[in-house]
């Protein structure tokens, strides 16, 4: 495997320099041409080797493709480990319907939750964390794990298209978070729902008292404000279909019913934190839960040696002249 794949694409310029080199020579041959009889201008320089240049252009472009496949970091596995470690998981329920376009917070209600969620991941340890994301219907955006930074990643591809169908299911979403927990995981399991609570499309409470008959703790994070705020969407306010501009007010009683539901608890989203820094705390008083996984450990970096070798063959190509010597392998 390589730790830098990206590199991989630069040796699809390697049939370039071949080619490159064989027009120069095609060209080369109809200047010589030009000059006269091709017979007669070879035998006015002996000592040009016709075959020393494709060697020569062969080295080359050999020394780079080992070059690249270095930069590109081979390496291999050395052993598979299993390793056991403890902590919570939880399931991060993100809102991505249209209302959260609204500019309750800067720059936005999805961007300002996104950069609190990315900050959240800075603070686990061992827990794991998975990704839920709704409007009308939900999506898993990440499984839970424990790589934090494939969590952050995620998390920058998502705005309000990643849900074609909009609206704002609390429910559904609630119900696919049950779901995604990983199999190993019997206690110490939170949802953490970041909406405005304007749930128009199930039954968000049901949902909730399902997941605390499960052992699961349901958070709340209410985004935006009371008295409400337009959405813009491509430079326009949304209106609807009578011409009146649509206004997003924060429905904290719903997040309320759903938390108290959850056996969690309601935070108004406020502060450099954004109401996470409680929920963090109350997730520390649980019983850590052990995982068990297996990893790759001990990578054995290869890169070294192919940089040895790509090295080897530009001082061989460099040491090649376009002479013929009959004496000598290599002119000095």
């Amino acid at each position: 495997m390589f730790a830098q794949y990206e590199y991989l694409y630069l040796l699809f310029l390697v049939p370039v320099f071949i080619l490159g080199y064989g027009v120069l020579r095609y060209l080369r041959a109809r200047r010589v041409k030009a000059l006269g009889d091709p017979a007669l201008v070879e035998a006015l320089m002996p000592s040009w080797s016709h075959s020393k240049g494709w060697v020569k252009a062969v080295l080359f472009s050999l020394a780079f493709a080992f070059f690249v496949i270095g930069l590109a970091r081979p390496r291999t596995g050395a052993k598979l480990a299993e390793r056991n470690t403890k902590g919570a998981e939880i399931i991060v329920a993100l809102d991505v319907s249209n209302s959260m376009l609204a500019q309750d917070y800067s720059p936005n209600r999805l961007e300002r939750a996104k950069l609190s969620i990315a900050r959240l991941t800075e603070r686990l340890q061992e827990d794991r964390i998975g990704l839920v994301i709704f409007a009308g219907t939900s999506f898993v955006q990440l499984p839970v794990t424990t790589d934090y930074v494939s969590a952050k990643m995620f998390l920058g591809s998502i705005d309000t298209g990643s849900i074609p169908v909009q609206g704002t299911a609390i429910g559904d979403a609630i119900r696919l978070s049950i779901k995604s927990f990983s199999a190993q995981s019997e206690k110490s399991r939170v949802i953490v729902v970041i909406s405005d609570g304007e749930n128009h499309e199930d039954d968000a409470v049901g949902a909730a008292k399902q997941a605390a008959e499960l052992g699961i703790k349901v958070y709340t994070i209410g985004v935006g404000s009371a008295e409400g705020q337009p959405i813009p969407i491509d430079g326009e306010l949304l209106k609807d279909k009578d011409g009146n501009i649509v206004v997003t007010r924060l429905n904290e009683q719903m997040l309320r019913d759903i938390a108290r539901a959850g056996g969690g608890a309601y935070i108004h989203a406020g502060g450099e934190e954004f109401g996470l820094n409680p929920i963090i705390q109350d997730i520390r008083r649980m019983e850590d839960e052990e995982f068990g996984s297996v990893v790759f450990e001990e990578y054995d970096e290869q890169y070294m040696y192919f940089f040895g070798i790509a090295l080897l063959l530009f001082v061989i190509e460099m040491m090649i002249g376009e002479r013929k010597n009959r004496r000598k392998l290599f002119d000095v």
